[in-house]
């Protein structure tokens, strides 16, 4: 079988896209043991270089095509360069790993819609530019062979908001980066000395949008604060908004407003992706209160590590989470406060949520959701 990737987001390692496709790419790779799948990745042409070819997995070639990095080029990319490509590389089955399938393909398309965000939240619309692209991949969405998506909130998501058939709709869950495991890294005192953090502490990493629901964070640490600050202080992790806005609300702001004293947190900007295992790693609980999440991979990042989840049963969480970590309603902070309590007291119950976290976490691999993506483009060749 010969596969043509949408391969847009292969040089953006660090954004959720990019992270997909590359651990989607080795876990095919992997699996491939008899060479049965011709993996070719489609790319912009200015992309294509040395270090692009010495980060491609031996087994999978490039294809580049001429493309601009502006939105009209990445649209032009999405709607006739990689189809075109689809044509001229002879490929059976075509897959783009993000929202975007092209209207028009020579073979059967699979597209991974991760989540409907822009069309079940108002806020994140956007203005009229952002509205008119999530219409066109909206309408080629619906013309797609299949739809790939993380979750089984997701999957409900899209049969409810794009009213497509049922059996044309796939939930295939991701799965944390392999570095990330309860194993202590050689640098991890290191990592945690170089942002000031104790042994032990609270953490919260992720973005600060108005639907990751910050204001839960602080106003449920400051219900323990006094109890616990000293000895474990809450940590917020991620790049802080460049301007306070209704839409990303400045989290220093939500602190104040909440009245938790500066000297119980740490704000650490963003860390590199190098350092996240270990801030998982040190931390007693990661609070994660999100109203909503089309897989949720910062808390199975962190179970993987062996730390206790507290956060909300929104959306896809309670399928990730399950019954390794205490999930309740989004604006619940007086039960994660108690939740809080008892995971930093009770030093058992903490051990035992840990073990069922590492447990949960082991449901998941790469491996997997490459074996079932797999299954997906065979059945769409078929």
């Amino acid at each position: 079988m010969r596969l043509a990737l949408n391969a847009w987001f292969w040089d953006s390692p660090t954004t959720g896209t990019g992270q997909y496709t590359r651990r989607l790419v080795e876990g095919l790779v992997d699996l491939d043991q008899d060479l049965v799948l011709d993996l070719i990745l489609v790319v912009p042409s200015e992309r294509e270089g040395k270090g692009e070819r010495a980060r491609l997995p031996p087994s999978c070639a490039l294809h580049p095509v001429s493309a601009s990095r502006s939105n009209l080029g990445k649209v032009r990319f999405e709607q006739a360069a990689f189809p075109t490509a689809c044509r001229r590389v002879e490929a059976d089955v075509a897959h783009v790993p993000y929202w975007a399938p092209p209207a028009w393909s020579p073979v059967p398309v699979l597209v991974t819609i991760h989540d409907l965000i822009p069309l079940l939240l108002p806020a994140y619309r956007g203005g009229p530019l952002q509205r008119l692209y999530t219409a066109l991949v909206t309408a080629t969405a619906r013309r797609a062979t299949t739809v790939l998506t993380d979750s089984k909130a997701s999957r409900r998501d899209i049969l409810t908001e794009l009213s497509l058939p049922r059996e044309r709709v796939r939930a295939i869950p991701l799965a944390a980066d392999h570095r990330y495991g309860p194993q202590p890294g050689p640098n991890d005192a290191e990592v945690r000395a170089a942002y000031g953090l104790p042994d032990r502490y609270v953490l919260y990493l992720g973005g600060f949008d108005r639907r990751k629901n910050l204001a839960a964070v602080f106003a449920a640490y400051r219900r323990v604060g006094d109890a616990v600050g000293e000895a474990h202080p809450l940590v917020i992790a991620g790049r802080l908004p460049a301007e306070d806005t209704e839409f990303a609300p400045d989290p220093r702001r939500l602190m104040r407003e909440e009245g938790v004293p500066d000297s119980f947190v740490h704000f650490t900007g963003s860390p590199p992706e190098s350092h996240k295992p270990a801030l998982y790693r040190g931390a007693a609980v990661f609070l994660f209160p999100s109203r909503y999440e089309g897989f949720g991979l910062p808390p199975l990042e962190a179970m993987a590590c062996g730390t206790p989840v507290v956060g909300s049963e929104a959306a896809s969480l309670p399928e990730i989470v399950g019954d390794a970590g205490i999930l309740l309603p989004p604006d619940d902070a007086e039960g994660m406060a108690d939740a809080l309590t008892q995971l930093l007291r009770d030093d058992s119950f903490r051990a035992e949520m840990g073990r069922r976290a590492l447990e949960r976490a082991a449901k998941f691999s790469w491996q997997r959701t490459a074996k079932m993506t797999l299954a997906a483009y065979r059945d769409a060749q078929d």
